[in-house]
């Protein structure tokens, strides 16, 4: 079981991304970026990692939101399973909070050096 949910969350996740750059014409949502999926073990919620490249502002979020249903539609014709799993964004921090921990490290070190 644990193998199907793993496929399908890569299928999701590279059927989300083909769809955002090329169906999705929305400027708003900016350059977007799938980080992960992760698909409920009875395939009905897909949680949908994303990150923005460049300053995310909240209108980034509220423009894919805006999108979900025709982005859900095409996603529908693309699986092969029964019921297309419900999509929610979840904004992915994970990359800045990263930076954030590297910047801190650099400072303790040239701190150090100095």
């Amino acid at each position: 079981m644990a193998m199907k949910k793993e496929k399908m969350d890569n299928i999701i996740q590279k059927e989300l991304s083909s769809i955002l750059q090329t169906e999705v014409k929305d400027p708003q949502i900016g350059f977007c970026t799938i980080t992960d999926v992760d698909v409920t073990n009875d395939f009905s919620i897909a949680k949908v990692y994303v990150s923005f490249l460049g300053k995310y502002t909240h209108k980034n979020m509220q423009a894919l939101e805006r999108s979900k249903g025709f982005i859900r539609s095409i996603l529908a014709k693309r699986l092969t399973i029964r019921k297309c799993p419900e999509i929610q964004f979840v904004l992915d921090i994970s990359l800045e909070y990263g930076n954030k921990i590297e910047k801190i490290i650099k400072d303790i070190n040239d701190d150090k050096k100095s």
